[in-house]
């Protein structure tokens, strides 16, 4: 419980410290016009109060990552506390941030776009077809999870398709109204229910003296029931991906840089909200590799249910907080994925109109883009839910990839502190290219030869970077 509480500490104090040296390296400026005052629409770019902003922000980031994720990632053991911590602090927080005030400098663009800016347009095009790909996994991923909940809290009234229905109606609300008009009305509601699950569980790990695996040499070691398999590098650092980092976050971020009014609360929206992210991933991971008695148990646990990690948290929530407890728990697990599909398919909305610099203040033109996505994610429904999961995973964090050398360069470029960024952006550049290479859904080949074609991809990836960017500093900077 000791390297848990300390996690904890550190994240907390880590988020005062590195965002505000974050902050530092930007450089705010808090009398400059943001898109929400200067381009309001009364659609997306709307005005609203950073606490509201907040929530919206962390919802959005919040998926099944930070749960599901960790308890998959508990199998690993302890290690996944470390890469939680570090991961959040050091990777995740400056992608947020600085992607999500890029945003707000070129007039709350996407990041798509952002992207282009810095890396080329051949980089924008194919930013442009892959997040839109990502966002409609997003969407489709975050249909049936709930919806299969909801059956279960309901005993099995209406049927699973019954649910999908009712979700999907839902998406189609919140991807057409204004962002005030629905999702800023129900947002509040839907982080009640997810911090009362995440603090309600950790209160019952002390009431019931959970003893959770420390972090030590001992400990420090592949938990997995496959660990010749599935070794540490790099399956733990695509599967805990939210609760550390996602690139889902930088297609969110728009969404709020539109909203924000001050640019000041860039730093609470988006750094505090990766923070609050990590902590909930903490307790998940926590309480996952600590509820059977250990990650070996929960191993066997996961094999038997072929890793649905649903069942762990259904069993969970109903065990430690009761009957009541456990269908409020639960409703937040159904809150987390259902406020990030609803803005995944938003945010493709948002994107495919930017490319073609469509007005979204008029209706049809909304509905125009909104159906083919929806019809898509229809016909992905059809598929196995693991499969598009686990492709999913991968160009999650290949996204967060991409997005983390863009802010390298546009640091470097701006004569900033760039290492921040290009610390991370080398070591997920190896994690992206091992895991394509070793996992089943990948290449398949030996873990020692995965990791290192990993590390040397990640060392041209530094020499492209110095190349490019002693190229590039010469030309005009994109930065506004």
């Amino acid at each position: 419980m000791i390297s848990f509480l300390i996690s904890i500490f550190v994240l907390i104090v880590g988020y005062f410290l590195i965002s505000k040296f974050c902050e530092g390296i930007f450089g705010v400026n808090p009398n400059r016009a943001t898109p929400a005052i200067a381009q309001q629409d009364g659609v997306d770019f709307v005005p609203l109060p950073v606490w509201k902003i907040f929530l919206i922000q962390f919802l959005n980031i919040a998926g099944l990552g930070p749960i599901f994720g960790a308890v998959a990632g508990a199998m690993w053991g302890p290690v996944a506390f470390l890469w939680i911590v570090l991961g959040t602090l050091l990777a995740g927080g400056v992608h947020d941030y600085f992607s999500g005030m890029l945003s707000i400098r070129h007039k709350g663009e996407s990041i798509t776009e952002i992207c282009g800016y810095y890396l080329g347009d051949n980089v924008k095009h194919f930013m442009r077809l892959f997040s839109v790909v990502l966002l409609i996994m997003v969407g489709t991923v975050f249909i049936m999870g709930p919806a299969k909940i909801l059956v279960d809290i309901a005993d099995g009234f209406g049927g699973t398709m019954f649910w999908v229905a009712i979700i999907f109606i839902y998406y189609v609300l919140s991807t057409i109204l204004p962002i005030d008009k629905l999702i800023g009305k129900i947002y509040p509601v839907f982080g009640v229910a997810l911090l009362f699950m995440a603090f309600g569980i950790l209160a019952m790990m002390f009431v019931n003296k959970i003893q959770v695996p420390e972090v030590n040499f001992n400990t420090l070691r592949n938990f997995h029931n496959q660990p010749d398999s599935f070794p540490i590098f790099p399956f733990v650092f695509v599967t805990i991906a939210c609760g550390a980092i996602s690139g889902f976050h930088a297609t969110q971020s728009p969404l709020m840089a539109r909203c924000m009014t001050n640019e000041k609360q860039g730093r609470p929206v988006f750094f505090g909200a990766m923070v609050t992210e990590g902590i909930v991933a903490l307790i998940w991971a926590a309480i996952g590799m600590s509820f059977y008695g250990g990650p070996s148990d929960l191993n066997a646990v996961m094999t038997a249910q072929k890793g649905n990690a649903a069942f762990v948290v259904n069993e969970i929530s109903h065990s430690l907080l009761g009957s009541l407890g456990g269908i409020l728990a639960l409703l937040g697990v159904v809150a987390a994925p259902i406020t990030s599909g609803d803005t995944a398919f938003r945010s493709a909305r948002i994107i495919i109109a930017d490319i073609f610099k469509q007005r979204q203040d008029l209706l049809k033109n909304r509905f125009l883009i909104s159906i083919p996505l929806f019809a898509i994610a229809i016909l992905l429904m059809q598929l196995d839910f693991g499969i598009v999961w686990r492709y999913f995973a991968w160009t999650n964090q290949t996204l967060a990839t991409i997005v983390l050398w863009t802010i390298t360069i546009y640091l470097y470029k701006n004569k900033k502190k760039y290492i921040i960024a290009l610390v991370p952006a080398s070591f997920m550049t190896a994690v992206i290219t091992s895991y394509l290479l070793i996992a089943p859904e990948g290449f398949s080949l030996s873990p020692a030869i995965g990791c290192l074609a990993g590390v040397a991809v990640a060392v041209l990836g530094l020499i492209w970077f110095y190349l490019s960017a002693r190229k590039q500093k010469s030309s005009n900077s994109s930065y506004v």
